[in-house]
């Protein structure tokens, strides 16, 4: 788990509320809220109260009104700000189904990401589930896993950095929820609007594909906090500091697929490696405030490294407290993790928190639904989570449950379907 890569690692303060999305209000205006005289009710009861209403129109909440565009250089769903809830759903092509179903697969799926995004239903069979609500920053994302190539004949289209990971010493995968043909990413900041995509989806599928794995994510909405800040994740840590920027320099060069890449399909493209990481979070929870800030290398309260300063002062990985020890442990997650501790080894990490219930002990199944984006996963995820093999202080209290690696085109312009390069190429 990565200070950049992994449930601990830290996040750009920005990346949760970073205004990295078009503002304005959907077709799907939302109706007024009734004013003071419209919510007093008479003798005749609620309906006649709600039938005093006043019908003029106002705009949606910031919230709600905030648009992503569908056709971009990169996909959405990148480097967008973290969203209030995310569906991660993988996908099988079903047996006879082969590239000309997948094109047509990707083709829809693409026109109800469009509209979707814009606030618009999904076309035809549309389920009304967010029909009063506007676009509330929707993302979808679409990316390929390692299978699909052999499923759809394109094998030479493969690209070599989409090799499967190699196993780790921290893995307990469950196969079943692992890889899979087709991965879609599904974000939102109201809890309706990604679900009405995730059905959208699921149903577009039709008879070409069958959904392998499902899971559910969220995060601190927008607005819950007096200023943009970094998130936390369910261990209370703030998760982000250390994120690459889109500001420097060489973030697209880390992050994207140049547009000379062999294959071209993957121009302007990304890697996602999707982790879900379950954080044992009894045993966490019994360690003391100091315990838990020694496994990390970094203050709870604050974000800032256990050398001094504040949030963002580079951390001083050679200071040392009066006896001689190492402020900032040997084997503490921020110092293995750091980029200039593995050959500038850096990711994009966009992750999503789950809940999902308590067994039959009481223990909560709970944790990181970990994504990260980076230009070559050779190079960015696996250097890092082979040294977090070797000793990282955290890893006796997280999982590593599922896997899945996926190569995740650039974006479609308009009038082509995300993948249409590859598919039709």
């Amino acid at each position: 788990m990565a200070e950049q890569s992994l449930p601990v690692a830290d996040q750009d303060a920005s990346a949760e509320e970073k205004p990295s999305s078009r503002p304005g209000v959907s077709r799907r205006a939302l109706l007024g809220t009734a004013g003071a005289t419209g919510l007093v009710l008479g003798a005749a009861g609620g309906a006649a109260g709600y039938a005093a209403a006043p019908a003029t129109a106002t705009p949606l909440t910031s919230v709600g009104s905030t648009e992503v565009m569908f056709h971009v250089k990169h996909q959405p769903g990148i480097t967008d700000g973290l969203q209030a809830r995310g569906h991660l759903v993988a996908f099988d092509l079903t047996p006879g189904a082969g590239r000309k179903e997948a094109a047509a697969l990707l083709r829809r799926w693409s026109e109800t990401a469009r509209r979707l995004m814009a606030g618009e239903p999904s076309g035809s069979d549309d389920t009304d589930v967010a029909r009063d609500a506007g676009p509330s920053s929707l993302t979808v994302t679409f990316g390929f896993g390692h299978s699909f190539f052999s499923r759809t004949g394109l094998e030479k289209q493969r690209p070599v950095a989409l090799d499967p990971l190699p196993d780790f010493s921290s893995d307990q995968l469950d196969k079943s929820r692992s890889d899979g043909d087709l991965w879609v990413q599904i974000g939102a900041n109201d809890a309706l609007v990604a679900f009405h995509a995730l059905r959208a989806i699921q149903k577009d599928a039709g008879s070409a594909a069958r959904v392998r794995w499902q899971m559910n994510g969220f995060n601190r909405t927008p607005g819950a906090t007096a200023h943009p800040m970094t998130a936390r994740n369910l261990m209370g840590q703030l998760d982000g500091t250390r994120n690459p920027k889109p500001s420097e320099p060489d973030f697209d060069k880390r992050i994207f697929v140049p547009s000379s890449a062999t294959p071209s399909w993957m121009a302007n493209g990304s890697y996602a490696v999707v982790r879900r990481i379950r954080m044992l979070l009894d045993d966490w929870e019994k360690l003391s405030l100091g315990a838990q800030e020694a496994v990390i290398g970094r203050r709870k309260a604050n974000g800032a490294a256990l050398s001094g300063g504040s949030e963002t002062t580079a951390m001083d990985l050679e200071k040392t407290d009066a006896k001689g020890d190492l402020v900032v442990p040997i084997n503490a997650h921020a110092r293995i993790t750091r980029p200039d501790q593995n050959g500038g080894a850096a990711m994009l990490r966009r992750p999503f928190s789950f809940h999902d219930g308590i067994d039959a002990d009481g223990v909560p199944d709970a944790g990181l639904l970990f994504v990260c984006w980076q230009a070559d996963p050779l190079r960015g995820f696996v250097p890092v989570q082979r040294k977090l093999d070797r000793g990282d202080a955290l890893s006796q209290f997280i999982r590593h449950e599922s896997s899945g690696l996926f190569a995740v085109p650039g974006g479609a312009a308009r009038g082509e379907y995300v993948g249409q390069r590859l598919l039709e190429g």
